[in-house]
């Protein structure tokens, strides 16, 4: 009997999702970017109220978006369409991150930035070496040095002030740059392209619900402080200025992207195909 009626609910739940996927279809496409607006700004309002932390959710959907990636490259055996510049960038920032979280917080945000930064080095090993000849390493050219050079030189300037050594501080206002930036190199091939398959556009598409993620968990910590926290940050500490404005950078750089691949989802095209001049 109970068997029967867990499949009873799961024959009603494939017949109501079916139905409403159909229902979407049929909408013109403003509406359906309308409806997936109001969508996504339902979520981050669900995830506020049961008190999730954004950031948790953040580092969940970067996790989830290198998964995808694993997921392409074990299933077609191609690496077509990704750049590892962006995924050594990405090692990059995760294992310095890691480094300072392992000596300055110990906590969840370890145990996932860990498991990411293992992903991410497997994704790595498969472009360089088991799908190497599969790499377009003629569309991934946008140079390592005009990204790392400026993250190097800022946290000098402007870091975080604790009770630890300057080393900390300078690496984790560093790998706070460079994640802001880390993208840049995949969407750069993507603009060489101008197309993304599928499981590509999924993953940079994670990446833009991560940084979403983010800068509404600043923007809640602002309403929090009733503007203490800008009063801070513009006479007493610049550092969480910094932070703001580098998310803010990677939400802007993504935000275009999204915008193009919720358009695509709904309009039921496979490939992303995008616009001179988007990204």
């Amino acid at each position: 009997m109970a068997i029967r009626r867990v499949a009873s609910a799961f024959a009603f739940g494939k017949s109501l999702i079916k139905m409403v996927t159909g229902w979407l279809k049929r909408r013109p496409p403003k509406m359906k970017a309308f409806l997936s607006s109001i969508a996504v700004m339902l979520i981050v309002l669900f995830l506020t109220v049961i008190h999730f932390n954004l950031f948790i959710a953040s580092e969940i959907c970067h996790y989830l978006g290198i998964s995808i990636l694993i997921y392409k490259l074990v299933k077609e055996r191609t690496c077509a369409g990704l750049s590892l510049k962006s995924q050594e960038l990405t090692a990059l920032f995760l294992a310095v991150r890691l480094y300072c979280s392992f000596v300055m917080e110990l906590n969840l945000h370890t145990f996932i930035d860990s498991a990411t930064l293992l992903n991410t080095l497997w994704v790595i090993y498969m472009i360089r070496f088991r799908l190497k000849s599969t790499y377009m390493i003629d569309q991934d050219d946008f140079s390592h040095v005009y990204m790392i050079a400026p993250c190097a030189i800022l946290p000098f300037i402007f870091h975080p002030r604790t009770d630890h050594y300057f080393l900390y501080e300078y690496l984790w206002a560093f790998c706070v740059y460079m994640e802001s930036i880390s993208v840049l190199p995949q969407l750069r091939l993507i603009q060489n392209m101008m197309f993304v398959e599928p499981i590509t556009a999924h993953y940079v598409f994670a990446l833009g619900i991560a940084r979403l993620f983010n800068c509404t968990q600043w923007a809640l910590q602002l309403l929090g402080t009733h503007g203490g926290l800008l009063t801070f940050m513009a006479y007493d500490e610049p550092w969480p200025a910094m932070v703001l404005i580098s998310e803010i950078v990677q939400t802007f750089i993504l935000a275009d992207f999204c915008y193009y691949y919720i358009k695509s989802i709904l309009g039921g095209q496979v490939t992303l195909r995008l616009p001179s001049g988007v990204v």
